[in-house]
């Protein structure tokens, strides 16, 4: 049995915590995913609100999940810490709003196991995805971003942000000393890294519906995103790992 674990970080959801996690328990105990032993973990990001006592309350009631916490926000340092400690043979991300339809996660978690690449990303522009409720400003930033680091570095996977993802622990134990970013720019830093170091990655269509309420700063994300960029270019970190 290959053993998963799945990480969810969170700040101030305390409205989407308790309903998400039932979701994802009912999806993961489907006979289809017999063949593989997958533990939640709870990342809080210094979260202000309840989500930090709600996280503790489910996991003492249901024994596959476990709670993380630290003290600072940002995606990257949540799956940094969690995956650098984790002893499952998959590790995998998902947003706590779910907006990458479930059906996926056995796509994702066979893609790993079945040794098809060292990373499966969920990918809202591949052929055959099907997005809901995304403004069109917000689509084309999504498309421009994801041809630039194609211009920039000729990679071939093609959505670098999407928050639903698996990689195999021996692929990001090569990869973890060679990211710096630990906020959203985490995603793109680990792809883009892997993809000039050889590594495989395998794009997998999803059916995604996007949050309304999503709190990402998306000014600040932009820069960001370019500042890792241009690092990258200048660094060119995958020659050493």
């Amino acid at each position: 049995m290959t053993s998963v674990e799945i990480a969810l970080p969170v700040y101030n959801e305390e409205q989407q915590l308790v309903k998400s996690i039932a979701l994802l328990q009912t999806a993961i105990k489907a006979k289809k995913y017999s063949s593989f032993a997958i533990s939640v973990r709870i990342i809080n990001n210094a979260s202000s609100d309840s989500t930090p006592r709600l996280a503790e309350e489910i996991a003492r009631t249901q024994k596959n999940v476990k709670v993380l916490h630290i003290p600072k926000k940002g995606r990257g340092a949540a799956l940094m810490t969690c995956w650098l400690n984790s002893k499952a043979e998959i590790l995998s991300y998902m947003d706590i709003d779910l907006s990458a339809d479930l059906r996926h996660l056995k796509d994702l978690l066979d893609t790993i196991a079945k040794r098809e690449a060292d990373i499966a990303v969920g990918s809202r522009l591949a052929k055959g995805a099907h997005i809901e409720g995304r403004t069109p400003l917000r689509g084309l930033m999504s498309r421009g971003y994801n041809l630039l680091i194609k211009v920039l570095f000729a990679t071939h996977f093609s959505d670098a942000q999407c928050g639903f993802k698996a990689i195999s622990r021996q692929a990001f134990q090569r990869l973890a000393p060679h990211i710096r970013n630990r906020n959203w720019f985490f995603d793109s830093e680990m792809l883009i890294i892997a993809e000039k170091a050889g590594m495989r990655i395998k794009d997998i269509p999803l059916v995604w519906t996007d949050d309304s309420g999503s709190t990402v700063k998306v000014l600040g994300t932009i820069t960001e995103d370019i500042l890792g960029l241009l690092r990258l270019v200048r660094t060119k970190p995958w020659k050493t790992a």
